[in-house]
């Protein structure tokens, strides 16, 4: 899967980050530059908001300046609002920011994102965690 870019929901990163979760082995394979993260402003900000109220401010800020720093994570500004979720508009940044990177993936456990799936244009690919283990990372 390497270079692949990915967008990661906020409520799959948090998941992902427990040593002891089922859906480590997608963050190991962030670590191990298996794929590309695509962070913007806004999904950065929310990263940082849910992992502080779930842990502590000191976490949140090493979260956020390890993947400010991380060679593959891929920062973009969208340009463009597609405004394709309606049912939670606080969904689009991740679509997006999944439109201005080219990512090939979203990944995201929340059911807003299956109005994507009859968008003609721009078609998003939307992946479950284990869909994505599945398929990219292996168990």
């Amino acid at each position: 899967m390497d270079n692949r870019p990915v967008v990661i929901d906020t409520n799959c990163l948090i998941q992902m980050l427990s040593k002891k979760s089922p859906y480590r082995p997608i963050w190991d394979a962030f670590l191990g530059k298996r794929f590309i993260l695509c962070v913007s402003n806004e999904i950065l900000d929310e990263y940082q908001e849910i992992i502080e109220e779930q842990t502590t401010t000191q976490i949140a800020e090493n979260v956020i300046l390890f993947l400010m720093n991380c060679s593959n994570v891929k920062y973009v500004d969208p340009h463009f609002r597609l405004q394709l979720i309606t049912a939670n508009p606080d969904d689009n940044k991740f679509v997006d920011c999944a439109f201005a990177s080219n990512a090939d993936y979203i990944v995201s456990e929340d059911t807003h994102f299956d109005v994507l799936s009859k968008t003609p244009f721009p078609a998003f690919s939307i992946l479950t965690m284990d869909e994505f283990i599945k398929t990219f990372v292996g168990t």
